[in-house]
């Protein structure tokens, strides 16, 4: 099945970009929309599958139009895009509950495999192969202990060193307190512990786990519940 996809994006080159990519993946394109409301409109009047929802669009917020679209079709999926997410924008963002977060400047795989993940929500592709881990997370991550690998909605997490190295450290202590100091020094042990090093690993991992599992413990440290 061929999904139908709306691109919300007010850089024309990287709607470009992603319109064309997307194309020769299969997915058919509904529009190209650039800011809130030509977004909403085409949502609600077009059998859309999917959004890619730009967050940060010039004139207006995508989160805002990602809850009046919601409003009308509250199971559509939506991934966000964003150059960037504060603490308050992510809270804002997960108020509205989106498939994934993709930060920019992405890659394609990574495109290509948050899309599966969000058409999945709604089961617009029956998949043969199921891939699933031996460690359960919830309904839609599993752990492979053997090939060290997340995945999601049958599909692989791209992870990079650093964050494999804390996503595991996390799963062999999984609902206890991880102290900040303990952390630094399991993920740099040869280096001088830096809080915004740390703050940004963290955040990109929850990222790719879509903001579930990892809690913050104010001055203490971390506890990965499941």
């Amino acid at each position: 099945m061929s999904a139908n996809i709306l691109i919300v994006e007010d850089e024309r080159i990287v709607s470009m970009e992603m319109e064309s990519y997307l194309t020769k993946l299969g997915y058919n394109i509904i529009s190209i929309c650039s800011d809130a409301d030509s977004a909403y409109e085409s949502a609600i009047s077009n059998p859309v599958d999917l959004i890619l929802m730009d967050i940060y669009l010039i004139d207006s917020d995508g989160i805002e139009a990602t809850s009046r679209i919601k409003k009308i079709k509250p199971d559509i999926p939506v991934i966000f895009l964003t150059a960037h997410m504060d603490e308050d924008t992510i809270e804002r963002a997960v108020a509205v509950h989106p498939e994934a977060y993709l930060e920019k400047p992405f890659n394609r795989k990574e495109l290509s495999i948050a899309i599966r993940i969000g058409l999945n929500k709604n089961n617009i592709f029956e998949k043969d192969n199921i891939i699933v881990g031996d460690i359960y997370l919830d309904r839609e991550f599993s752990f492979d202990n053997k090939t060290k690998q997340l995945i999601c909605c049958n599909e692989i997490v791209n992870l990079t060193k650093k964050e494999k190295k804390l996503l595991n450290l996390f799963l062999d202590n999984k609902n206890r307190l991880i102290s900040i100091t303990t952390m630094e020094y399991e993920i740099w042990p040869d280096q001088f512990s830096s809080a915004t090093r740390r703050r940004s690993l963290i955040s990109r991992l929850r990222a790719k786990l879509k903001h579930r599992f990892i809690e913050t413990y104010s001055s203490e440290g971390y506890i990965f519940k499941v």
